[in-house]
């Protein structure tokens, strides 16, 4: 990977970066999708008011997806219910993920559906969920540093393009590659990172772009590696980003590294599970980064098939390079890592014999814990 930046003004032809036409391929986890209006499916979802009260408006709260019955759950400090956002999911979906606005009451679900991927925004303060984007599918790729709308690539197979959505139902048209597959907004500012490629075999490139899409110039480019997962640290003057090989392999093992806001100092922190999907996560004072390490690399089967990964999460001091294994899990898949508020507990959710649960680990212990909920996924915390 080069940290040289090619700068040029914003209003350089897009024909520069640009893939080939009709390309949007994007190794294992961006999968093609037909493009559909999806609003009449997701009718049946059944979204109820939520019951009981919640906590207090300046306490950081935690949310799962409990799936029988279904719902969205916050927890209290002792890991108690104490209200519920019911939420049946459609006939053929299933949860890809959660991902909570690092501002306000939203959170993002992500929905991989047989007819496609889609988003909903769900407002925990009133229980009220809809649909983001309803004339094409959608794939979430980031929120914005107020909380206010998202980043979504809509319409994948028809015409693949870039939206930022807003949660009251606006939306605005980012001039990026379409075939853009990582996008990362500054915490506290207008710019915003996106990746793409050119095509398998050619690696990929990251690009520094204003709110509005215009270029500011290319961060980084590896011929032989997807630049993916594009991490932000809390002060914005860092940015982590795992490197997923450019092979027709799956789930290849892949490298966690970090650089400076400008592209400079681009440097390896470890090696770390890639291709899954499992992005890193940085602590909430930005000196170490989480990810998930796979705890069986030499397997062949864990690059071929999902299912046969094992993994744990490590945590990297950034500076020192220094990386513990935080969990202990044995024969488990440990997905990706989410800090809570306070940088005291990590949460991941946790495939072991057949079954789906949060675990809750202590970061200065170690010591991980499932939650009372069975069947649960995807730790989210709000601060609200």
């Amino acid at each position: 990977m080069t940290g040289d930046k090619n700068q040029f003004s914003a209003t350089k032809a897009f024909d520069d970066y640009n893939p080939p036409p009709g390309y949007n391929h994007f190794v294992s986890f961006t999968q093609m999708i037909a493009c559909c209006s999806l609003l009449p499916v997701l009718s049946a979802c059944s979204l109820a008011k939520p019951s009981a009260l919640s906590l207090s408006p300046d306490q950081q709260a935690l949310y799962v997806f409990r799936y029988d019955p279904a719902a969205l759950v916050e927890l209290a400090a002792n890991d108690r219910p104490v209200r519920e956002i019911p939420i049946s999911l459609p006939a053929g979906c299933g949860l890809s993920g959660l991902f909570p606005a690092p501002r306000g009451a939203y959170l993002a679900m992500e929905l991989d559906c047989a007819f496609g991927q889609t988003v909903l925004w769900v407002n925990t303060a009133s229980g009220d969920a809809r649909q983001a984007y309803t004339e094409a599918d959608s794939h979430f790729l980031a929120w914005t540093a107020d909380g206010g709308a998202a980043y979504l690539k809509v319409d994948t197979i028809g015409d693949p393009r870039i939206l930022r959505v807003h949660t009251d139902g606006s939306q605005e048209f980012i001039p990026v590659t379409g075939s853009s597959f990582d996008i990362a907004p500054q915490p506290d500012g207008p710019d915003f990172t996106f990746t793409f490629s050119r095509g398998l075999g050619f690696g990929s490139e990251m690009w520094l772009a204003r709110r509005d899409g215009g270029i500011v110039g290319q961060l980084a480019a590896d011929n032989g590696s997807y630049l993916s997962f594009a991490r932000w640290s809390p002060d914005g003057k860092h940015i982590a980003f795992i490197k997923i090989p450019d092979t027709q392999v799956p789930f290849p093992l892949g490298e966690l590294w970090v650089m400076n806001a400008d592209g400079s100092g681009p440097h390896l922190l470890a090696k770390a599970d890639a291709g899954h999907g499992f992005a890193p996560a940085w602590s909430p004072d930005g000196t170490r980064l989480a990810f998930v390490m796979r705890d069986n690399p030499q397997d062949a089967n864990a690059d071929q098939y999902a299912d046969a990964l094992r993994s744990n999460i490590d945590v990297v001091d950034v500076e020192s390079g220094r990386s513990i294994r935080l969990t202990q899990l044995e024969n488990a898949r440990v997905e990706a890592p989410s800090w809570s508020p306070d940088g005291n507990t990590i949460g991941v959710t946790v495939v072991l014999d057949d079954k789906i649960v949060v675990y809750l680990a202590d970061v200065s212990s170690g010591e991980a814990r499932p939650l009372s909920l069975e069947s649960s996924c995807c730790a989210a915390w709000l601060r609200k």
